[in-house]
């Protein structure tokens, strides 16, 4: 499936708003009295990040293709 450049660039803005967020969602729970209580949470996260990160290397990828 072919993307246009600005579909990506959008797509890439997103991805990285919800980077953002992901990332201090795990700062607040690893900073809790008892992050242990919140250890499937930071997990999902953490992971999630992982996995955003890598759809925005793929992104990237793409649109050095099309400059």
């Amino acid at each position: 499936m072919e993307y246009t450049k600005e579909e990506l660039i959008e797509a890439k803005r997103q991805i990285d708003s919800t980077l953002h967020k992901l990332i201090k969602t795990i700062e607040t729970f690893e900073s809790k009295e008892n992050p242990n209580r919140y250890k499937s949470q930071i997990t999902l996260a953490k992971r999630r990040v992982k996995a955003f990160s890598i759809a925005n290397s793929f992104i990237e990828e793409a649109l050095e293709e099309l400059d």
